[in-house]
């Protein structure tokens, strides 16, 4: 019952924060952008629980993320788009499309995701793990649906933010590249990689995508008003996410139970650091 509850306010405390943020841009395109988002998520949801199944609830992520910049982008400006406009949207709905394909045949291709074998079993736990997604796409596309809003301006800094991404995103492919090559070789069955560029971070393909996340904020900065600054949390959150909540920190942990006892596993964790350098 305790964890129930807990289930549920965590969810109306990140629709709550989700939609906030969206009110204070001042934008009601953002607002209804963030609302869609949600809704969206839920509805998936629901075949989602009934079937009990997980596969695929990333794409549920990146599907939304398309869904919300795209109703950002034609509702926006009187329906007008300037160039700036469509570079964004289109890097972020070619970045969303690209991940979420590749979660998906991975997890198609392991049968499950160990991480919701509980979870999918319990309504409300498996509504939050959907409703978190929702508040994952708002927040980290805030900056950019508010600068989309707004029209995102050509020069110098958006130039840097683009390169930015292409930066992010290239590494992020690489990474996921190599890794799943790794997998493929029976000979790796139970070891770890420390080829490639995990041989210089452990999780590249994070620091990629933080990279990324990074590149949207500035791209999106020109087009902020001041009052509007605050959605350039969006990389901070994505940092947050992945490093503290559900992507590198359920991995070290993982990593340790599996290989924590070897001496060349404490090595490589003694020499490459998490993400890059002292990061």
């Amino acid at each position: 019952m305790k964890n129930r509850i807990y289930n549920y306010i965590v969810s109306f405390v990140a629709v709550l924060i989700s939609i906030s943020l969206g009110i204070l841009t001042g934008i009601d395109e953002v607002r209804n952008g963030i609302i869609l988002s949600f809704i969206f998520h839920w509805l998936l949801f629901i075949p989602a629980f009934i079937f009990k199944t997980e596969k695929f609830y990333d794409l549920t992520g990146s599907l939304s993320y398309i869904t919300v910049i795209l109703y950002v982008l034609i509702s926006s400006n009187d329906g007008t788009s300037n160039f700036g406009n469509i570079i964004l949207s289109s890097l972020i709905i070619i970045w969303t499309l690209r991940l979420g394909t590749f979660l998906f045949l991975r997890i198609k291709k392991a049968g499950e995701d160990k991480r919701f074998r509980e979870i999918k079993k319990s309504f409300s736990w498996f509504f939050m793990a959907f409703t978190v997604s929702g508040m994952w796409v708002s927040i980290c596309a805030l900056c950019a649906l508010t600068g989309i809003s707004n029209g995102i301006e050509l020069n110098n800094i958006t130039y840097i933010g683009i390169i930015l991404f292409i930066i992010g995103f290239t590494l992020e492919i690489i990474a996921d590249t190599q890794k799943t090559n790794f997998r493929k070789n029976n000979e790796n069955k139970d070891k770890f990689i420390t080829t490639g560029l995990w041989k210089y971070s452990r999780h590249p393909n994070y620091l990629g995508e933080i990279i990324l996340w990074i590149g949207v904020a500035i791209i999106s900065y020109s087009s902020l008003e001041i009052s509007q600054l605050f959605t350039l949390v969006s990389p901070v959150f994505t940092y947050l996410l992945l490093v503290y909540v559900s992507g590198i920190n359920l991995l070290e942990k993982s990593g340790q139970k599996k290989w924590g006892s070897l001496s060349e596993y404490k090595e490589y964790k003694r020499k490459t650091p998490r993400l890059f350098w002292f990061i």
